[in-house]
């Protein structure tokens, strides 16, 4: 009785080589396996769903057009997350710009604010799950600089070598951000955390 063996994986570097090489189905191969992981990390950086569905696309857009800016001298996935952080920043650049104007634009009556809920938390009451839109809400609080590296070293558990260079930051740097939005996540949340 011979003994089929499954072939092994192929690595997410030889998917892009060979899609760089011509192979779509690489590609196909690279959106089944990043589409969640991508949506997951955006939808914690911005906090709403369908804007992170668009960044996520718009992620694999900019790696199918840039495929041969990709240079097998780092990890693939500290590529692609990259892409998806920058666009997840500029989103979220455009959502300060859009409310700075709503604002202003409005004058003095009371319609027309363009602010959204704080609370932000009508999914997780649905699903039941309070504990998590309340530390989802402290981590939509915290300044970006400590809300990516908490995301990206505690949700998504990349290494701090990945961060660091995902963010092209030094190690140091993130592990001092890291602990700082740790900090201040535990001062606010307090025993929810814990228990």
């Amino acid at each position: 009785m011979l003994d089929r063996k499954q072939p092994p994986t192929p690595s997410d570097e030889t998917l892009i080589e060979r899609f760089q090489n011509g192979d779509v189905y690489a590609f196909e191969q690279i959106v089944h396996r990043y589409k969640d992981p991508l949506l997951n990390f955006v939808y914690h950086f911005l906090g709403d769903r369908i804007d992170a569905e668009d960044v996520v696309q718009e992620t694999f857009l900019r790696v199918y057009r840039n495929k041969h800016m990709y240079r097998n001298i780092a990890k693939f996935s500290t590529w692609i997350y990259t892409i998806a952080g920058n666009l997840a920043k500029t989103e979220l650049r455009r959502r300060k710009r859009r409310r700075l104007f709503s604002i202003h634009s409005s004058g003095f009556d009371d319609k027309g604010y363009d602010i959204p809920d704080p609370l932000r938390t009508a999914d997780s009451q649905v699903d039941g799950e309070m504990k998590e839109a309340v530390i989802r809400k402290e981590i939509d609080d915290l300044p970006v600089r400590f809300r990516e590296v908490v995301v990206l070293r505690d949700i998504q558990e990349f290494s701090y070598e990945e961060i660091s260079d995902m963010l092209k930051i030094p190690i140091g740097t993130v592990k001092s951000r890291v602990n700082r939005g740790r900090l201040r996540l535990q001062k606010r949340l307090g025993d929810l955390i814990e228990k």
